[in-house]
Parts: C-alpha cells; sequence; structure tokens
C-alpha cells in the first residue's frame, strides 16, 4: 500500500506541473534537431502528452495481507529428450568414425597439390610405341561419395545407369566379389545409397595413349616452371588420364613435384603452362589472372576466308553441361569478349591470333563456331550436331536435352574437350563404342603383343615411325635437359604387361588414335603480366604457307 500510494502521489505532481504550464503564456521552444538541419519553434499549448499505465509481471496484493508474489508468465517446461539405447550410441560412433575417416583421407588426398606421392608415382610406368605415349595397365581404386540423386536407390542400378564402362553383370560381380564397396565395407546387391555413402571401386586401368612428343620447358626458376605443352596431353589427372598427365610426366621422369596449376589448357591444346613452385607464386600468379591482369594471345586455324579488319565477339557463353563439357552462345550465359585478327590465309583456312579478355570455358572455340569460322579440326565445335550450319549465329535448332542426347551418341568420352574427361561420366570409365576396340582371339594376344594399330594402314605406321625418329634426332630444349633428369628407357617390356581375367579391357584390344586425332589447331602462344612475359615458337600449322595433308 505504501508503494501505491507513493505512485499516486507523483502522478498527482505530475498533472499539477501540466496544468500550471497550459495556463501561462505559451513559450516557444526551439528544436535544433531536425532531419533537415534547420530550426522548428515548439509551443507547449499546442502539444498533446499522452499518459500509458503499464504494469509489471507481478501484480500488486489488493490488500494489506501478506501475499506471495506469483508470476504472470507461465514456466517453460523442460521436455526430456528420448533416451538413445547404448548399441544404437555404438553403432553411430563406429559409422562417424569410419566415414570421417574417409573424409579425412580424400581431403588428405587433395590437400597436396597436386596431391600425389612417390607410391602414386610408381604404380606403373609407360612405354612408347608408334609414336604415343602409353601406360602399362595397373590396379586402382576409384572413389566417390553419393550424389543426392542417388540417395534411396540401389547400388546396382546406380552403376548400371551412371556408369557406363561395363554392364550391370560386371558391377554386379565386382559388389559380391567385393571390389565395389560401400565405406570399404562389402555390401549386398540390394544395398540402398545413403546420404555421405563412400563408394570405392577397385579396377585394373588402361590408360587413353598420347602423343609422344616431349615437354619443352620455356622458363624455369625457383618459383615458377614454363612449359610448352603438346596437344593431346592433359594438364593433371582426370577422366581416364593419370599417369598421361604433364603433372605425372614432369613428376615421374624430371623429377619436377608438387607443382601447383596456375591455369588449364583443354586436353587437345598445345602452348604455355604455367606451374607454381611455391604456393606464395601461384597464388600472386593466380590473383594476375583472375583480376584479368594477364594478357592471353592464341593462334588458330579456322576454316574459310577470315575477315581482315578485326572483329570483336562480345556474345554471352552458357555452359550446356558440365558432364560432357559443352558450350554454347545464350543470353543466360556469362559475359565474354574476343578479339580476332587474321594473320594469314592460304586459300583454304585462315590463321588468326586470338585474344580473349576474359577467361570463359571454351569461350575461344565457340566465339569462332558463332562468327561461322570453326577451328579446323576441332571435334567438338566443328560438327553437324550442332545443325547444319554448324551453329553458326548461335542456330543450333535443337533443346540442350537433344544436343547432349546427340553428343553421347556421336562421341567417346575422350574426344570430348570440355572437362578433359574430368565429369561423372567417366569417373568410373566411360564406354566406348565397339568401332573403337576389335575383340581378341585369347588372352595370349594381349600380353605378347602391345601394338593395338590394325586399323591403320601400313604406310602411316611407316609415316610415324619416321616422325618418331625425327622428333628423337632433333635438338629440342626438353625439361630433362634444363632438370638434368633424363627421361628413363622407354622401350616396351612384356613383363611389365599385367592382366586380369576379369578386366573387360583386357580382353579388347583399342585401335591407336591417328596423328590427326591428337592435335587440334588451337595454341597458346604468349602470356604476360606484370613484369613477366613468356612466348612459345608457333606450331607447323600456323606457318603462312602451311598447306594440310588429305586425311
Amino acid at each position: 500500500m505504501k508503494r501505491i500510494k507513493f505512485f499516486n502521489q507523483i502522478l498527482k505532481n505530475i498533472n499539477y506541473m501540466i496544468e500550471m504550464t497550459c495556463t501561462r503564456v505559451p513559450v516557444q521552444l526551439i528544436d535544433r534537431q531536425t532531419q533537415f538541419g534547420n530550426t522548428r519553434k515548439l509551443d507547449l499549448s499546442e502539444c498533446i502528452f499522452v499518459f500509458k499505465s503499464s504494469k509489471s509481471d507481478y501484480e500488486e496484493p489488493l490488500s494489506d495481507e501478506e501475499v506471495d508474489l506469483k508470476p504472470l508468465r507461465e514456466a517453460t517446461i523442460a521436455v526430456p529428450t528420448p533416451k538413445i539405447s547404448e548399441k544404437r550410441k555404438a553403432e553411430e560412433a563406429d559409422a562417424s568414425k569410419d566415414l570421417k575417416k574417409a573424409k579425412l583421407e580424400t581431403k588428405a588426398l587433395k590437400a597436396k597439390r597436386p596431391g600425389f606421392t612417390d607410391e602414386r608415382y610408381n604404380e606403373t610406368s609407360y612405354y612408347v610405341e608408334n609414336g604415343l605415349r602409353k601406360v602399362y595397365p595397373y590396379y586402382f581404386t576409384f572413389t566417390t561419395f553419393t550424389k543426392g540423386r542417388w540417395v534411396g536407390e540401389k547400388i546396382l542400378e546406380v552403376f548400371a545407369r551412371e556408369f557406363r564402362a561395363h554392364p550391370a553383370e560386371e558391377y554386379e560381380r565386382c559388389i559380391r566379389a567385393g571390389t565395389l564397396t560401400v565405406n570399404y565395407q562389402k555390401v549386398d546387391v540390394d544395398y540402398r545409397l545413403r546420404h555421405n555413402d563412400l563408394l570405392a571401386n577397385v579396377v585394373h586401368r588402361h590408360e587413353v595413349p598420347v602423343t609422344s612428343e616431349p615437354i619443352t620447358v620455356i622458363h624455369m626458376d625457383e618459383d615458377v616452371v614454363v612449359v610448352n605443352k603438346p596437344a593431346s596431353i592433359p594438364v593433371h589427372p582426370c577422366g581416364r588420364y593419370r599417369h598421361n598427365t604433364v603433372v605425372f610426366i614432369l613428376a615421374k621422369e624430371y623429377n619436377l613435384k608438387n607443382l601447383r596449376t596456375i591455369h588449364r589448357l583443354d586436353r587437345l591444346t598445345s602452348g604455355i603452362l604455367l606451374f607454381g613452385r611455391t604456393p606464395k607464386k601461384a597464388r600472386q600468379m593466380e590473383h594476375q589472372i583472375r583480376n584479368r591482369q594477364v594478357h592471353k594471345q592464341y593462334v588458330c586455324r579456322v576454316e574459310g576466308e577470315f575477315p581482315e579488319e578485326e572483329v570483336v565477339c562480345s556474345e554471352p557463353i552458357e555452359v550446356v553441361s558440365y558432364k560432357i563439357g559443352v558450350c554454347k552462345i545464350s543470353e543466360k550465359g556469362k559475359d565474354c569478349v574476343t578479339r580476332f585478327k587474321r594473320l594469314s590465309y592460304n586459300g583454304k583456312s585462315s590463321v588468326v591470333l586470338c585474344k580473349p579478355q576474359t577467361g570463359r570455358m571454351h569461350q575461344i572455340r565457340v566465339h569462332l563456331q558463332y562468327l561461322g569460322y570453326p577451328v579446323v579440326n576441332d571435334p567438338l565445335y566443328n560438327h553437324v550436331v550442332f545443325g547444319p550450319e554448324k551453329g553458326k549465329g548461335g542456330n543450333i535448332g535443337k533443346t540442350d536435352q537433344e544436343l547432349v542426347r546427340d553428343l553421347i551418341s556421336i562421341h567417346n568420352a575422350e574426344n570430348w574437350l570440355g572437362m578433359d574427361g574430368d565429369s561423372e561420366m567417366s569417373l568410373f570409365k566411360p564406354k566406348l563404342d565397339m568401332e573403337d576396340r576389335v575383340s581378341l582371339s585369347n588372352d595370349k594376344d594381349v600380353a605378347s603383343s602391345p601394338s593395338s594399330t590394325p586399323g591403320l594402314a601400313e604406310e602411316e605406321q611407316q609415316q610415324q615411325q619416321q616422325q618418331q625418329q625425327q622428333e628423337q634426332q632433333s635438338s629440342k630444349v626438353t625439361v630433362g635437359t634444363q632438370t638434368g633428369s633424363e627421361p628413363p628407357d622407354s622401350s616396351f617390356t612384356n613383363d611389365k604387361m599385367t592382366v586380369d581375367p576379369h578386366c573387360y579391357e583386357c580382353k579388347v584390344k583399342y585401335r591407336d588414335p591417328k596423328p590427326s586425332d591428337l592435335v587440334m589447331y588451337l595454341h597458346a602462344w604468349r602470356y604476360c603480366g606484370p613484369g613477366w612475359e613468356y612466348e612459345t615458337p608457333l606450331p607447323a600449322w600456323a606457318a603462312s604457307d602451311w598447306a594440310e595433308e588429305e586425311r
């Protein structure tokens, strides 16, 4: 009661003061804090005061009696969590531990750029045949985590649909034999995939051959290695390529290990390739490329007579499918600009200097396709799969789904130049067309004869051998001469050729790619940035008087 009387007295005093103020002569006050910065006069007689009474969380008792103060708000009721059995806790702990171990192992491999050890490099070795660098077959474990769209599906159905390397029967055999596992554990063919399941498939791996042309060094110091990459060799392991990559070849044959890739080139594109030898230098040059401080110049040979004046193409490019690596001109795409200038014309094709101002996927090739002057031997963008005009003016005449479907039916995955085979389709080795393989009569032929050129004429084989001899006799400056580590003997050794009775690829013999399949007339010629510039010799096909041989 004393507190109530006290508050009532305060209210009376406030009301009295208001009444006294309103009966006096109006007083004008100055408000100098308006939002417009000007002054404003206030008249208290024109002001309205509103007093609002409020209650606290506790009500005052209505009498002098002692009353316990009770809160008006309801107290929060704690709901006990259900108890988890010890068995379930142990199972979840073990599963979490195994999954964490698998993830740590995967991250450890990715943490080391490029992420390989001597044990990995020594998995197999090379041999040279018919002008091609080949890899002896070896055992390898493919790993991947379950993708969202696979969750809830049977493991056999996923492999039969997603990975077309083998028929479903072969995957069923692998699952039952325990070479195809989930979280390193053998499972049943009816096992349904869960989130974060780690799939591992042990295979007898056969890599695709690449050119035996040596990698030449442009510049090398303590911070940077700059090489001239031959066509047909991917930069780093991807898809069907692992040891037959620039990163592996430099490490295995020239002891240039732990190189950090600064940028990439398509598999069939030749030219300048930059590697960082220190993390600091790699980050610095990556930053320069990302901020467009690096000026790039490419040279290519295109079909037809390219205009003499400079041509600027600024059409946006959209990725149609990351899975197979194909792009097109689209309003939905990303902005990009390429400048073109003709260097020469031989009556059939033109040599063009290309200056990309941005770095979109397949930018030069897609822009040339749009202009109607595709690269002469581009197996992807110089193809009628893009329509009768081969995509000129962006006219394809089919939906993205139809385009992807047609590309899959026409090309082998290793011939696509999009992601260098680095796609979901090629993770467990994509299926090859029957015309690209010839069945063997028995397994002995596989081990005794490494040659795989039944479709090549004798004259063509002789030309390849002559070309190989010329390359060996030439006085090129290779990475080996720069590092003092010459490549090992690359002659074929029958003892190194392994055969797996369950390996599907051991039972077939593949045709060697023709020389025309190993090169695309697109070359990274010159790169220059703040305080540095590197340039390679121009390839033979870039000469003004060059004439293409009949294929």
